[in-house]
């Protein structure tokens, strides 16, 4: 398999594992969170801001940590 093929193999599989963690995260959220949001939003409109903000980031970065951990386990296996 040349480079370019391997390449895109590796990206199609990262984007495959980023889909699927961004999709469990979502269910996740939507099952445990949505209705202390929905809440906070409510009552306090700017502290609702800043916690969705923090969840952002939390997500962005814990998300992209565990899929680079994952794609570097797959290639060892290579």
């Amino acid at each position: 398999m040349n480079v370019t093929k391997r390449t895109l193999l590796n990206l199609i599989i990262e984007v495959a594992i980023y889909g699927a963690l961004v999709s469990v995260y979502l269910v996740l959220v939507l099952h445990f969170l949505v209705d202390w949001l929905k809440g906070l939003s409510a009552k306090d409109p700017a502290v609702y801001a800043w916690v969705a903000i923090l969840l952002m980031i939390a997500q962005a970065v814990g998300l992209e940590r565990l899929a680079s951990s994952l794609v570097q386990v797959t290639r060892r296996r290579r």
